[in-house]
């Protein structure tokens, strides 16, 4: 009884494997309807500002040019 090589198990292995792999197929379809993302998004700004003690003087003395 002669044995077998390693390389000859693994191209059996090999093979099996191959035959079995056609058996459960993927298949891939495009969807019937289309893809709805819906997004809830709250954007705030706070604007923070301060004027200098010299250029407040200056605005309240000359609030008509603003």
């Amino acid at each position: 009884m002669m044995i077998p090589k390693v390389h000859d198990r693994f191209g059996a292995i090999a093979m099996l494997g191959g035959l079995f792999s056609l058996g459960a197929c993927v298949s891939v379809e495009a969807p019937t309807k289309p893809i709805v993302i819906e997004l809830n998004i709250n954007i705030q700004q706070e604007v923070v500002y301060r004027l200098d003690s010299d250029a407040q003087q200056l605005i309240q003395k000359q609030a008509e040019i603003f």
